[in-house]
């Protein structure tokens, strides 16, 4: 992957994370901390510029103006311009990490369900 598509992977991912985060209006303490605590584990081991799917996410989390369905889109536009950088393998750190996200404050609300099955069957697109 060449190295302005790989920022801009991470970015949509950050953007994506948000989107699932922000799915409720309210993006908690806690699912940031557990979005740091997944990219240090999960994601920094397999691309060393995964700290810039963390600083997506917290840039949209300080502007008020960051709209979640927005961001989702755009992450829905971009894998699908770019498919060929989605594996089976892939697709399941990535579903992993948004569950993780929405079960880290309290549960899954029904707005973060229906936004985590959208998620689901995009990835599960060719």
């Amino acid at each position: 992957m060449e190295r302005h598509t790989n920022i801009e992977f991470d970015q949509n991912l950050g953007q994506l994370f948000y989107a699932i985060a922000a799915t409720d209006n309210c993006v908690k303490d806690e699912e940031i901390k557990t979005l740091e605590r997944i990219i240090n584990k999960d994601w920094l081991p397999i691309n060393k510029n995964a700290a810039s799917i963390l600083e997506t996410f917290k840039e949209l989390w300080e502007d008020e103006h960051s709209n979640s369905e927005r961001c989702f889109k755009r992450f829905v536009s971009f894998k699908r311009t770019h498919s060929e950088l989605f594996n089976a393998t892939l697709n399941s750190k990535i579903l992993k990490t948004a569950n993780a996200i929405t079960t880290s404050f309290s549960g899954q609300n029904k707005s973060e369900l229906i936004q985590l099955a959208k998620l689901d069957l995009e990835l599960k697109k060719e």
